[in-house]
């Protein structure tokens, strides 16, 4: 992906209004040309409305909407250089594969030796080649699914929406047809607007994601920006797995946790979001179980060190999963890599005591009330390069 060709999208102040509801906030968004931008988020978020709005099958309440520079909001679809792939593939069941491929094609009146060439790339693009003289009936999801890429971006749109199109696919189809995704479109160059709820498969293939909730924009950015520096605590409860631990805020701008003894060595920890929380103020730290790290025995050096009873071990393989029980009676997760350096087996038994710590640079601390679309989030973010 090139970081410098300009926008292909740009979404400025768009609303959405259905009725009274309001399905989209003033929404300012720049996609860039040639990126592969999720859209992620929870059902009733708001991203299938975004796509539609982009894809012209809504008209926004507000603002201004442009594709390639070219102000398209009250333009009909099919006069916008964008195409759309769903997730029911919406082929025709009595035409061919490679008839289905060539149809924007023919509705275009393009000479039928040229429509047929086109789509003979496509197929071979999408690994289909052979596959033209079938029916959608005889073919797999996966298949049928590709069949439905190619023949949306036979027309070379500028921009290409898929609107979560792998809902329908068994999770191992899933992953090839993700990997498929990332190769077509590095190959092709089109700009994907991609929506999911699916934390996992927006991480992998994504060149930046918007994280949406309550028809807001709560931040946007590479999957690592997303990950590793959530912009608020909705998106860091909503991506990945995450330990939530009630304490309060100290004199020193340090969270203490709730009925647990101060860490060792200090009367709190200081974690980034505590300082700007005002002391006595009830507040949550957030630490991700990757980051928790594991011992039989204390550490006698250590800045901070809290201990517990290992309540249960899940061996996944790759990763153990290891279930916590704090001396106040939390539960936290950790998940520890499995290596040649490293093992299970190097953990107390189920039962035992065990010591745990992380770097306090990795967590971060909230006030305690409910983590919303309004817990320091803007109404509208800008994603502009």
């Amino acid at each position: 992906m090139s970081g410098n060709q300009g926008p292909a999208v740009q979404l400025r102040g768009v609303a959405k209004r259905f009725g009274s509801t309001t399905a989209l906030h003033a929404l300012d968004l720049t996609i860039r040309k040639g990126e592969f931008f999720s859209l992620l988020g929870p059902s009733g978020c708001g991203k299938t409305t975004t796509l539609n709005l982009i894809g012209g099958f809504e008209l926004p309440s507000a603002g201004e909407l442009l594709i390639d520079g070219q102000p398209v909001a009250h333009t009909p679809p099919y006069r916008r250089p964008v195409n759309t792939v769903f997730q029911n593939y919406a082929l025709f069941p009595h035409l061919s594969v490679a008839q289905n491929v060539e149809f924007g094609l023919r509705m275009k009146d393009v000479p039928q030796a040229q429509r047929r060439q086109a789509a003979a790339d496509m197929l071979r693009l999408v690994s289909l080649d052979g596959y033209g003289d079938r029916r959608p009936a005889q073919l797999s999801g996966g298949q049928r699914q590709r069949v439905a890429l190619a023949r949306a971006l036979v027309n070379r749109p500028s921009v290409l929406l898929l609107d979560e199109p792998l809902g329908a696919l068994d999770l191992k189809l899933r992953k090839q047809m993700q990997a498929e995704l990332m190769r077509i479109q590095r190959q092709v160059g089109i700009t994907f607007v991609y929506v999911t709820h699916d934390q996992e498969e927006a991480l992998a293939m994504s060149d930046r994601i918007a994280v949406m909730d309550q028809g807001r924009l709560l931040q946007v950015g590479t999957p690592a920006e997303i990950y590793d520096t959530p912009a608020n605590r909705t998106v860091f409860e909503f991506i990945g797995s995450v330990n939530v631990l009630a304490g309060r805020i100290d004199a020193l701008g340090a969270i203490t946790l709730a009925d647990l003894p101060a860490p060792f060595n200090q009367t709190g920890l200081h974690v980034p979001g505590a300082e700007a929380l005002a002391a006595g103020t009830a507040a949550v730290l957030l630490i991700r179980p990757e980051r928790v790290r594991l011992a039989a025995t204390a550490r006698p050096d250590a800045a901070f060190q809290l201990s517990g009873v290992l309540a249960k071990v899940a061996h996944l393989g790759l990763v153990t999963h290891c279930t916590l029980r704090l001396d106040n009676g939390a539960e936290l997760l950790a998940f520890q890599l499995n290596s040649a350096d490293r093992s299970a087996t190097d953990l107390p038994a189920e039962g035992q005591r065990i010591w745990l710590w992380w770097d306090p640079s990795d967590a971060r601390v909230y006030p305690a009330q409910a983590a919303s679309a309004s817990d320091g989030a803007p109404l509208s973010a800008s994603c502009d390069p």
